[in-house]
């Protein structure tokens, strides 16, 4: 069965300090806050037309609430419905506004353990791309994708693209020629790199969202913007270019240890004779380009994620491995 999913659209994370996130979020990262309540902020950025692609959530505990992936008309979410009751997954429906701004959607807990969303319709909001006088900090475009950390990333990779219609991008190996298993693919919807990267490590956790920005300059200005603004050590792994997707970065942790990859220079992917690349853990230049390593905690530390039924974190387990597929 072949569904319509669109694209990466939103994410929500579960803040403990609401003003110490807005300040961080909107003050110095630049987002623009469509509407807040007691316990939520919604943002958006620079190229949205919808509500939000970012909502802050008031918590006791920081964790990844959920991402979202939006979908081509509201039948898809029936036909999720229905291939995920088969599936036997965790599942409820979320109704109209309880995610305010968005229509009806459909949460899973997908076999990872990640909290997904799908969803068809979300209210307009104010397009700001040529309102230049408003852009500020990092001048975030758009999200691009979710980086999340799995337990088996065989099974949870075909599961995607044999399942979901995912398609792989690149994808890296560990081990000799003989005994290579998959560590990491990127797979994607729409036609860049990736709207969904998995690596094989303890999980389920997120290791970061990624959002879109104009350029590498763009970059570097956001990281002067950043340590002009007193939060030079929030910048985690200095910019540089992935060997993996080719993108230029930098990453930035917001208070609660929440990561977000600062991201431009990918690639068109879709092409129907397109093959996906491959690269092995032990290249130097699959993570950075240039060589340097990245710093432990970018390597050890992630985000806990949250059930979607209960609302407690999901329980962190030992990854295993398989044997390497496109």
């Amino acid at each position: 069965m072949g569904f319509d999913i669109i694209r990466l659209a939103h994410a929500e994370f579960n803040v403990t300090d609401l003003e110490r996130a807005r300040d961080f979020y909107v003050n110095v990262l630049g987002f623009i806050e469509t509407e807040a309540d007691s316990n939520h902020i919604y943002l958006r950025a620079i190229e949205d037309g919808n509500h939000h692609c970012l909502v802050l959530t008031k918590a006791d505990t920081p964790s990844l609430n959920h991402i979202a992936y939006r979908v081509g008309s509201e039948e898809e979410l029936y036909k999720l419905e229905a291939f995920f009751q088969a599936q036997n997954l965790p599942m409820r429906w979320v109704e109209k506004d309880e995610e305010r701004g968005q229509g009806r959607a459909l949460r899973i807990q997908d076999p990872a353990g990640f909290p997904v969303e799908f969803f068809f319709e979300m209210e307009k909001a104010e397009r700001m791309l040529q309102k230049f006088n408003q852009h500020t900090g990092a001048k975030i475009k758009r999200i691009d994708h979710a980086n999340c950390l799995v337990t088996d990333i065989y099974c949870i990779h075909k599961w995607y693209m044999e399942e979901l219609g995912f398609k792989c991008s690149e994808y890296t190996v560990v081990g000799s020629a003989e005994n290579e298993r998959l560590w990491a693919s990127w797979l994607h919807r729409k036609p860049s790199v990736h709207d969904l990267a998995l690596v094989n490590e303890r999980g389920p956790r997120l290791h970061h969202i990624g959002f879109w920005v104009d350029d590498a300059k763009t970059i570097l200005d956001a990281c002067d913007y950043l340590a002009a603004s007193g939060y030079a050590l929030h910048i985690e792994r200095s910019p540089g270019r992935h060997g993996t997707s080719n993108a230029f970065f930098v990453y930035v942790r917001d208070w609660d240890g929440h990561r977000l990859e600062l991201y431009t220079g990918d690639y068109f992917t879709n092409d129907p004779d397109w093959e996906p690349i491959k690269w092995h853990l032990e290249d130097p230049q699959r993570a950075t380009f240039w060589g340097t390593e990245p710093p432990q905690t970018w390597k050890k530390e992630a985000m806990l994620v949250q059930n979607i039924l209960t609302g407690e974190l999901v329980e962190v387990k030992e990854p295993v491995s398989k044997k390497v597929t496109k």
